[in-house]
């Protein structure tokens, strides 16, 4: 019955060996992975990696860091314009995380480019780009682990609330200065400036109706077709389906939107005042009537015309609405 004590004492030697050796392996592996990243983080903000350095440091364990992985395709014969204009956001989230003072190891930025992972693409059925996930420090990614772009669009503040959502690590984006800004405005002043300065003596310019009338116009313009929704969320020019290769220009879904989009809403916009106009005047100037009229068919011609294709927009973004003016 004594040797039944010292029995259990080897036993338990014998079985909680391994597990110590083995966990203690792990955790010489963790640091080693965690002193790379930051080796590599330090050297720069985004780690680009290729096929293996992706398995070892991104899918194999052990992990106790998240990892916010860009897929992209930034080669020149990829002719992949928005993989360019996603990557200066991201490295500008990357930059204003890695040089904070909230800098820690529990997250990273990395990048697989095409070109140099092509493997890690087929390995995770990746058939677009860019493409943004999280890989957590736990578990597989989730449904909400992949970024939605075609929404959200890939403006560095978008990315940042993302990561926040998905992480817990709130980003405070810095972006770098941009003087094109205060350059135009000064370029504008001058203008006015010299403008006054060689008219001083006749300043009916800036009385002219017409001319603030067109410039109020054209702000509006810019304003309703969705400037601003595109300078806060920046979303992609277009969208080109990789599989057959066709370019979108009108975004599907009534939450989101491309730029040609805007481009396109503004030039029917535009053509419908323009034919507002030209009825107006048909309405109210002394031309001849003769002049009258052609001038009155030609802007029933542009409303009718653009505000039927702006309708057409409208329906293709509300699918099921029912009504139509002229065209489908």
């Amino acid at each position: 019955m004594a040797a039944l004590p010292v029995l259990a004492l080897l036993l338990l030697l014998c079985w909680g060996g391994p597990q110590a050796a083995g966990q203690k392996r792990k955790e010489v592996v963790l640091s080693e992975k965690v002193n790379q990243l930051m080796e590599w983080a330090g050297k720069r903000s985004v780690i680009r990696m290729n096929g293996d350095k992706f398995r070892r440091f991104v899918k194999a364990p052990p992990r106790n860091y998240s990892v916010i992985v860009m897929f992209t395709a930034l080669q020149p014969h990829r002719q992949c314009v928005v993989c360019k204009q996603a990557d200066e956001e991201y490295q500008i989230l990357a930059n204003s995380w890695r040089y904070s003072s909230a800098f820690t190891n529990k997250i990273f930025f990395a990048m697989v480019d095409f070109d140099e992972g092509s493997d890690v693409f087929q390995m995770l059925n990746m058939n677009s780009a860019p493409t943004f996930i999280n890989f957590p420090a736990k578990g597989k990614p989730k449904r909400g682990d992949t970024y939605e772009l075609q929404v959200r669009g890939f403006a560095a503040e978008q990315l940042a609330r993302w990561v926040a959502d998905r992480t817990d690590v709130n980003i405070r984006v810095i972006r770098p200065p941009n003087y094109a800004g205060p350059l135009m405005l000064g370029l504008l002043l001058g203008v006015i400036s010299g403008l006054v300065y060689l008219r001083g003596s006749n300043l009916d310019f800036l009385y002219n109706k017409t001319g603030w009338a067109f410039v109020a116009l054209c702000f509006v313009l810019a304003m309703t077709s969705g400037q601003m929704w595109n300078h806060i969320r920046g979303p992609p020019y277009a969208h080109k389906n990789p599989h057959t290769g066709q370019m979108s220009y009108i975004h599907g879904s009534s939450q989101a939107q491309f730029v040609a989009e805007t481009h396109i809403v503004l030039l029917f916009n535009g053509g419908v005042t323009l034919g507002m106009v030209f009825l107006h005047e048909a309405a109210t100037s002394d031309m001849d009537v003769g002049k009258r009229k052609i001038m009155c068919i030609a802007g029933i011609g542009l409303v009718v015309v653009f505000f039927s294709w702006l309708l057409s927009v409208f329906r293709s973004k509300y699918h099921g609405y029912p009504y139509r003016y002229v065209s489908s």
